[in-house]
C-alpha cells in the first residue's frame, strides 16, 4: 500500500547473486489497476534482457499488481511470486472505512500509527532498527496515493480468472500475519493455479522482507532451481 520498491532493500542483494533486480515506485494518481499494470509492462520491457520476460515479485498490495499483470501479459512472465496477497478483498466494508479515515485524519498522524501498528504488521525476527528504517521509508508516503490504491482494491477481483494463470507461480504466506488472512488466501489461491506452489513462512507477520531470515533468492532457489 506504501506504493514503493524501496521497502525490498534487503531482498535486492540477495537476489542480485542470480538476477538482475529493479524495483520501482507505483505512481499515486493511477484511477484504475490498468495504469499500474501498463507501468510494470514498460519497466520489464526497459530493462528486462531483451525487453522480458521477468520473475515478478509482488508482496500485499504489489501481488494484486502481479496478479494482474500476468493476467494480462503471460508473455512477459517467466514466474510470478504473490506473497500475502488476495485474489479479491474482504469484506469491502473495511476498505470503505479505511479511505474514510484517510480522508480525515491529519496525515502527519500516519507516522504514529505506524509506530503503534508496528508489532501486528512486522514479523517477529524483525529489529527494532529494520522497524525503525520501515518508518522512515514510509514517511514520504502520500494521502491520495493511499486512498487511490484503496479504491483500485474496491475493483479489483481476479477470483474467477485464476484458473487462466498458466505461468509458474508461487504463492508466500506469513503464517503470523494480522493484516490480512495470507494463509487462507494463498491456499485458495494455489487451488485455483494450476500447478502452483504454496509455501508458509513460518513465524512471519505481514511485512516480512525486511526480516533478517528471510531469503527470497533462497526461496527461489528451493522452489525453481532452473530460473
Amino acid at each position: 500500500m506504501d506504493g514503493t520498491g524501496l521497502l525490498f532493500h534487503r531482498q535486492v542483494p540477495l537476489l542480485a547473486r542470480r538476477y538482475r533486480t529493479a524495483t520501482y515506485t507505483l505512481r499515486d494518481d493511477a484511477a484504475s489497476m490498468d495504469v499500474l499494470v501498463d507501468d510494470l509492462a514498460a519497466v520489464i520491457r526497459r530493462v528486462g534482457p531483451g525487453g522480458g520476460p521477468a520473475v515478478v515479485v509482488g508482496e500485499s498490495f504489489g501481488g494484486t499488481v502481479a496478479l494482474s499483470f500476468a493476467l494480462a501479459h503471460p508473455k512477459l512472465v517467466r514466474a510470478l511470486v504473490v506473497l500475502n496477497s488476495f485474489s479479491r478483498f474482504l469484506p469491502q466494508v473495511n476498505l470503505r472505512i479505511a479511505i474514510g479515515a484517510l480522508q480525515v485524519m491529519p496525515w502527519s498522524t500516519m507516522p504514529l500509527v505506524r509506530r503503534l501498528t508496528a508489532f501486528r504488521l512486522h514479523s517477529r525476527y524483525t529489529h527494532r532498527t529494520e522497524v525503525r528504517r520501515f518508518l522512515e521509508l514510509t514517511r514520504q508516503t502520500r494521502r491520495d496515493g493511499y486512498i487511490a490504491r484503496l479504491r483500485i482494491l474496491r475493483r479489483y477481483d481476479v477470483r474467477e480468472r485464476l484458473s487462466a494463470l498458466r505461468v509458474p507461480t508461487l504463492f508466500l504466506a506469513s503464517e503470523l500475519d494480522h493484516l490480512i488472512p495470507s494463509v487462507r488466501e494463498g491456499r485458495y489461491m494455489a487451488e485455483r493455479v494450476s500447478g502452483s506452489t504454496l509455501r508458509i513462512l513460518t513465524g512471519h507477520g505481514h511485512i516480512c522482507l525486511i526480516a533478517p531470515n528471510l531469503d527470497l533468492e533462497q526461496l527461489l532457489r528451493e522452489w525453481r532451481p532452473d530460473l
